[in-house]
């Protein structure tokens, strides 16, 4: 059945499951003709434009225990998926992750991150958090229809690229392993050795609150030998999904780093990015500025 869209008068049903086993009884129930809505900030905005059919039913997941709030499970770093943007820039706790506040910060206004949720932003599956949550390994917990089931974030937009993704599952929480991080070198500013560095970028049409052209994510580890030992880097942006590239983290595992690398990163990164062209950015703009982004940007970090 296909709805009328937003402002016609057309007012989907409501319902509000306050666990995990209502929400099944829900979903059984309704057959297919809902929408499951938490801060409904992309849905407002789809349907308003006459993107997106109104749904006959949407199940609010804002009652569900557990899916908000910021807090540790065993080794695990946990932000439940209805966690305000706003929440998740200010959290004391996740200040170990300083790519998830860049990326938050970078998104939208911040009257939309008072409502928006990260959980939202990771479904949409263009969300400007993504190229970060991907650098840190993020693990997605779902509630399928089978029971409860963990993937990798990378492993769940492969699924968006191969048709296997199930728009029935539920986005709960994210789960990050809890790792001992090196502790920059305070003493000398030149010194390399034992350092992480770290960087997000955003470019869009203009300054601030637009969506962005490309995104880029940056996390590396220098151990004591000055060689990476740890290298994740992502990019996205626009309507393309984010992805890891692992051929240009190969290029710098294992060596040593240098300011001498920045230009080989940004060749790497423009051959492997895969993305699109549309009336504002040609794919190989795209591509280019993907590799001009990484590329400048660890050439700053490693300068500092």
């Amino acid at each position: 059945m296909v709805m009328p869209a937003y402002g016609s008068g057309a007012q989907p049903t409501v319902w509000q499951p306050v666990n995990l086993e209502e929400l099944q009884a829900f979903k059984s129930k309704l057959f297919g003709k809902y929408c499951f809505a938490a801060g409904a900030t992309l849905l407002r905005t789809q349907w308003e434009g006459g993107l997106v059919p109104v749904p006959e039913h949407m199940i609010s997941l804002a009652r569900i225990p557990g899916a908000s709030g910021v807090y540790v499970d065993g080794e695990d770093l946990v932000i439940g998926a209805l966690t305000r943007l706003n929440q998740c820039s200010t959290d004391i706790q996740l200040q170990q992750l300083p790519l998830l506040h860049s990326a938050v910060e970078a998104i939208a206004a911040p009257s939309i991150r008072n409502v928006a949720t990260i959980g939202g932003n990771i479904v949409s599956g263009v969300g400007d958090s993504i190229p970060a949550l991907l650098v840190y390994d993020a693990q997605l917990h779902w509630i399928t229809d089978s029971g409860t089931e963990f993937r990798s974030l990378s492993s769940w937009l492969n699924g968006g690229r191969d048709g296997s993704r199930n728009p029935n599952d539920v986005l709960i929480a994210i789960h990050f392993p809890m790792l001992r991080r090196p502790i920059p070198d305070s003493h000398s500013e030149q010194s390399l050795v034992g350092r992480e560095i770290s960087f997000y970028r955003k470019l869009g049409r203009r300054e601030a609150f637009t969506a962005s052209l490309v995104t880029i994510a940056f996390h590396g580890e220098v151990g004591a030998d000055g060689r990476w030992n740890k290298i994740a880097i992502a990019a996205g942006g626009g309507s393309g999904m984010a992805m890891r590239l692992p051929d240009a983290e190969k290029l710098l595992l294992g060596s040593e780093a240098s300011v001498m690398q920045a230009s080989a990163l940004a060749a790497a990164v423009e051959t492997e990015f895969e993305t699109y062209g549309d009336a504002f950015a040609t794919e190989q703009y795209r591509k280019q500025t993907a590799g001009n982004m990484l590329g400048a940007g660890l050439w700053e970090a490693l300068r500092s």
